[in-house]
């Protein structure tokens, strides 16, 4: 076997086995006997609601083993294959086996990364807030190009995206929008994306097309669970009622009526748009439930802390990642300084290489500060 096959079989050894670090793998499958048992209780449906917080745990062990199992399988024929060719001096088949160990360290080092999502709320459904800062018109515009890459993004992912409120800008795209998205890993991934994002191009709205700088805040927090306790004293909000309208899109569901609640402890803010008023006050207190959540997080987690801390306000000198159209294209992470000049594709929703990068920062424990000196 050659050294370069020998390289890429040692890193999907490595893969799995922290893939079987982080499922426990010694324990996996009884712990999945154990969820089959409680399944097949005829009274698991008296609580719909936590018999389908069982139902997605078994099925993300199920998932989990079942790539584990793939990727060992997958490196194991591979291998077979390649010492088979090299004893018949077959170089085609040696050729494919190669080819294939090439896309399963592609495929297993995704799968490594996935498992790293281990946080309390990495597994949760996420909301994310968008609003245009310094610039004006563009900044407007900008937030409705980041809301559509955000959504394209998720709709890759197959997850579902429901818009909670979205505030138009006077001339042209929006102030404000705030997303529920909704699917396994979704905070997992997004809560990279909450900071500053600084865009550079010649302006459409220009007549003169000179080139424009505008900035936008990402807010992304987690969808708490039910049985997470979060007390909030009726005294401290205030529940307004409005008509709010939004474009809304394809996949994202919008209607004319909405709820804001203010939390004056905090000062946060949160609405949602539904068909009902009762059912919008239940989704905006629970998005202020996960606002709260999210703080409590911020203050055990000094890793987010510091990404919400350095996400500031939305202008110069605060940005996380610039996406830079005129006069080269680039797009670059300023805290992993991972980039691309394949502006098109992140702006249609290609984010996970920047998510990836900045998970794999985080795990390995540095700062912001740290990453900007490197």
């Amino acid at each position: 076997m050659r050294a370069e096959t020998q390289n890429t079989v040692a890193e999907i050894e490595k893969s799995l086995e922290l893939l079987a670090q982080r499922l426990n793998w010694e324990t996996a499958e009884y712990r999945l006997e154990e969820f089959n048992a409680r399944v097949e209780d005829p009274n698991l449906w008296d609580d719909a609601e936590a018999a389908q917080k069982l139902m997605r745990e078994r099925q993300n062990l199920v998932d989990a083993i079942d790539t584990y199992k793939g990727i060992k399988q997958d490196l194991a024929d591979n291998i077979e294959l390649i010492e088979l060719g090299e004893m018949e001096e077959d170089q085609e088949v040696i050729t494919d086996a190669e080819e294939a160990l090439k896309a399963l360290k592609v495929s297993a080092a995704e799968k490594e990364l996935e498992a790293l999502l281990d946080g309390e709320a990495d597994s949760n459904d996420t909301f994310l807030e968008i609003n245009s800062g310094a610039g004006g018109t563009e900044s407007c515009d900008w937030a409705s190009m980041l809301a559509r890459m955000y959504v394209r993004w998720a709709e890759k992912k197959g997850y579902k995206v429901e818009l909670q409120s979205e505030s138009a800008g006077e001339e042209a795209g929006i102030k404000s929008a705030a997303y529920k998205i909704s699917g396994h890993n979704a905070y997992g991934w997004l809560k990279s994306e909450s900071g500053v994002h600084r865009l550079v191009r010649i302006s459409p709205f220009d007549s003169a097309a000179k080139r424009h700088t505008s900035f936008c805040s990402v807010w992304v927090y987690p969808v708490v669970d039910d049985n997470i306790e979060i007390d909030v004293n009726p005294a401290d909000i205030r529940i307004d009622t409005y008509r709010s309208s939004g474009a809304g899109g394809q996949h994202v569901n919008t209607t004319d009526s909405a709820v804001r609640i203010t939390h004056h402890p905090t000062g946060i803010v949160v609405t949602s748009s539904e068909k009902s008023q009762h059912q919008n006050r239940d989704i905006a207190m629970k998005a202020l439930k996960s606002r709260l959540y999210q703080m409590e997080l911020d203050r055990r987690n000094a890793a987010i802390n510091e990404a919400h801390e350095n996400k500031g306000d939305a202008g110069w000198g605060s940005q996380i990642r610039s996406y830079v159209l005129q006069p080269y294209q680039m797009v670059k992470d300023l805290r992993t300084s991972h980039e691309t000049s394949d502006t098109k594709g992140v702006l249609d929703g290609d984010l996970d290489g920047f998510m990836a990068a900045t998970l794999a920062l985080n795990v390995a424990g540095k700062s912001r500060s740290e990453a900007q000196g490197e």
